[in-house]
């Protein structure tokens, strides 16, 4: 688990730092205008899936082989060791990127844009690797908890004499003694099983539907703070030749109350499907459920947090003075990437996250009441 967790901040590296090929190569192809680059940069994202889901794999296989069940919690637990390394490496990018507004507000030398520009683009890459931990960690916590989701039926089963008894006669063994593998048998949990691959299905669809929820939140927010930028600047005279102050707290406002606002139909829809999925199609359904959300999940937030974190410093590395620099075709075109990065890797991929845990824990926590009332 701490090998895989070194191994996925390195890759994640390599693919959002401006010191390697992708993100040199995704600046270089900005001068040649906006689809160019938001096509280069999605490229770079659904690239760097390909060693990371490879790693996190192969260290999850190799952990169950040696210690099975134990062996990928022990992983998991591994991977969350680096947790308070994780956090601050990820405040250090806000950190910095702040420290730049504050210079530019407050009409700085040029030299110390520079410099916060600098540590502004350390910080993309240092928040795009503690992102990258989070959802490595929740990859391997996720499998922990689909096994112990299987306990948590297991013991339900005991607790129901009907089904117990039921149990008994399908497999030959009894609740109490029975393996992961009995349960399997006697829920069908395969892909030929129509109600497990329902599961999977809804559990794909609730990545995308997540980040799709997540992304219009953003957009929301923003089209609010827009037209209240514009209603200052036309009803308060003087704010660009800095004669007149902004009202700032508004527009704080609007970030603030937009934040908690929107989060809540999509948080509630992550803790209803697989209490109505665990009520309609049973085990096999909610197995199905947390095996798709983990995967679409997974593979998605890899995709949108490295390709942020390309877009943002390749938006940097022009600013440098490469490529024509600020105000050239390609800065214009990297800042129309850079926008489309930001909701990818500052909410929609670290949300991933969430979804992916708190389905399994909502899962885990109503077992009982799906073994027990379940239409499958």
């Amino acid at each position: 688990g701490i090998i895989a967790g070194i191994a996925v901040g390195k890759i994640t590296e390599y693919y959002t730092s401006t010191d390697y090929k992708p993100v040199k190569n995704l600046a270089e192809i900005s001068v040649e205008g906006e689809p160019f680059n938001v096509t280069k940069g999605d490229a770079i994202g659904s690239r760097s899936v390909f060693p990371v889901i490879a790693t996190i794999a192969l260290a999850a296989f190799i952990s169950a082989t040696l210690c099975g069940i134990y062996g990928l919690a022990a992983a998991a637990l591994g991977m969350l060791s680096f947790v308070g390394m994780t956090v601050s490496i990820d405040a250090f990018g806000p950190i910095a990127d702040n420290a730049g507004g504050n210079a530019e507000m407050s009409h700085l030398p040029a030299e110390v844009r520079e410099r916060t520009d600098a540590l502004d683009m350390l910080g993309n890459t240092t928040a795009a690797t503690g992102k990258g931990f989070a959802i490595g960690s929740a990859g391997l916590t996720a499998m922990a908890l689909l096994a112990a989701y299987m306990e948590e039926v297991k013991l339900w089963i005991g607790k129901t004499p009907d089904l117990a008894a039921d149990f008994l006669s399908k497999t030959g063994v009894s609740a109490a003694n029975a393996n992961i593998l009995d349960f399997v048998s006697f829920y069908e949990i395969n892909l030929f099983n129509p109600v497990v691959l329902g599961g999977v299905f809804i559990g794909a669809m609730m990545a995308f539907l997540f980040c799709s929820m997540t992304m219009k939140a953003v957009g929301r927010a923003a089209g609010a703070m827009v037209e209240e930028v514009r209603r200052q600047f036309r009803e308060i005279p003087g704010i660009l030749e800095e004669k007149a102050t902004p009202e700032y707290a508004k527009c704080v406002e609007i970030s603030t109350k937009g934040a908690q606002k929107e989060m809540v139909v999509p948080s509630l829809i992550a803790i209803i499907v697989p209490v109505v999925v665990g009520l309609v199609l049973g085990v096999g359904g909610v197995v199905g459920l947390l095996a798709g959300g983990l995967t679409a999940g997974f593979t998605l937030a890899v995709m949108l947090n490295n390709a942020g974190g390309a877009w943002d410093n390749a938006k940097k590395f022009i600013e440098k003075g490469n490529f024509g620099g600020k105000g050239s075709a390609a800065h214009k075109a990297a800042v129309v990437g850079d926008t489309v990065g930001d909701p990818f890797k500052d909410t929609s991929g670290p949300s991933l996250n969430i979804l992916i845990k708190l389905m399994s824990m909502v899962s885990v926590v109503m077992a009982g009441v799906t073994v027990a009332y379940s239409l499958f």
